[in-house]
């Protein structure tokens, strides 16, 4: 049985490569029929914090993401990492250095690694100090506990990035000095920014975290993220996660550094926002105008619906529906000054306006039909294009040059509130 695991560090929020990489484990155990653990390497007890324990686990689970056993923490193994440094010590292959254990590299020695992905890498010993398995202090070093916990755990395929290649020959060393097992080897090109640098601040948001703060949907995410390296086939690019563990081989993945490019993930976004019922989409809507200072009962039940199908195809994140829809919730919302120097700076515009209002004034009935009307008939008699009115209005009543249907944006946000704003823009 195919066994892999995700070892994340809680020094800090899940990094966006960690999550690809922890994603791509997830796919290829549940391909196979296999099992997928997470263990804890907390072994750093000065950085290590379970804020961010926590928040990982959140992260992994918004994506879709479960596992199996119990969580492993290496902080709690220590007595373990020293019976095996020991025994180690004790066959003649390691030293002591004061309170350390050290491994004595055999040199002039070829590795190879039969690596899934990259085919045969081979490694000199001769570049390749003495390993440090217990430090002084009585932590473990890194590649000598993962092996421990990796020989344990019966792991029989490590899935990482490229970027642990050069931990690969030192582990294998340990391997056989335990006379553990050899687990199989694939190294995952890292993700790169769009810059071909390496992913980091720079670019942007790097972390799960941010992402979800900008409202990008888990689902649309962990596409994006399956999508780096690897392809279903066919030009597709929207996939589900059930439907990449159908498809998904490690073997599959490509051997050339992948690019993370924002404006592709908020492309495929937008299509999981647009294919969205009104029904799912309502909840997360209201969430994220929660976690702006909104409150969404502004609206009626009808109206928030009408206006989630009105702004539905026009947002490419969570965010950009709460900046594209402020109007509606407050009356603090953005302005675009350009728009007001453009439609509400001349006496004429503001003396359409105030023409406009006596028409809607009169309304017996603020719907979208009769709205319109009243426009159509007002253009109809200063026979002039019935966009003359709609820019000013459209400004005046939400600070913008553009959104939904200027008609439809009036029904929702009602005659009282429309009136208002449209005579205080004529003023």
């Amino acid at each position: 049985m195919v066994k892999v695991r995700f070892a994340p560090s809680p020094t800090g929020f899940l990094h966006l490569g960690s999550a690809r990489t922890a994603l791509l484990n997830w796919l290829y155990a549940r391909h196979t029929g296999g099992e997928f653990y997470l263990r804890v390497e907390d072994t750093d007890r000065v950085r290590s914090d379970k804020k961010f324990l926590d928040e990982i686990l959140t992260d992994l689970k918004w994506m879709g993401l479960d596992w199996d056993g119990e969580l492993v923490y290496q902080s709690g193994r220590f007595d373990e990492y020293r019976k095996a440094a020991e025994k180690v010590l004790g066959s003649g292959k390691a030293y002591r250095e004061g309170d350390a254990i050290i491994f004595k590299v055999e040199k002039s020695r070829e590795i190879v690694v039969e690596d899934i992905i990259h085919g045969k890498i081979t490694f000199n010993t001769d570049q390749i100090k003495d390993q440090v398995m217990i430090k002084s202090d009585g932590s473990p070093a890194y590649n000598f506990c993962c092996v421990v916990d990796d020989a344990a755990q019966g792991i029989t395929h490590i899935l990482r990035g490229d970027d642990h290649l050069s931990n690969t020959p030192k582990q294998i060393l340990f391997y056989e000095a335990l006379e553990s097992t050899l687990p199989e080897f694939a190294h995952i090109p890292l993700m790169m920014g769009s810059d071909g640098a390496k992913l980091s601040k720079r670019h942007g948001a790097v972390s799960v975290e941010e992402y979800k703060k900008k409202g990008i949907l888990p689902a649309a995410l962990a596409n994006y993220l399956i999508l780096l390296g690897w392809s279903p086939g066919e030009d597709r690019e929207i996939i589900s996660l059930s439907e990449a563990v159908e498809l998904f081989d490690i073997s599959d993945m490509g051997d050339v550094q992948s690019r993370f490019d924002d404006r592709k993930l908020e492309w495929l976004n937008a299509e999981y926002i647009k294919n969205k019922s009104t029904r799912e989409l309502i909840p997360l809507l209201k969430e994220k105008l929660k976690e702006h200072g909104y409150s969404s009962n502004v609206l009626d039940k009808d109206k928030f619906e009408h206006l989630t199908k009105a702004y539905q195809v026009r947002f490419k994140t969570l965010n950009g529906f709460v900046e594209g829809t402020d109007c509606f919730f407050t009356d603090d919302y953005i302005k675009e000054d350009k728009g007001y120097r453009k439609y509400l700076s001349s006496e004429e515009g503001k003396e359409i306006l105030r023409e406009y209002a006596r028409k809607l004034e009169g309304l017996s009935e603020f719907s979208v039909e009769a709205i319109e009307d009243a426009c159509r008939r007002l253009a109809d008699e200063k026979a002039i294009k019935a966009a003359r009115i709609i820019h000013p209005t459209r400004v005046a009543i939400s600070g913008k040059t553009g959104g939904a249907s200027l008609f439809e944006m009036m029904y929702i946000m009602g005659q009282k509130k429309v009136l208002e704003r449209m005579k205080k823009a004529a003023r």
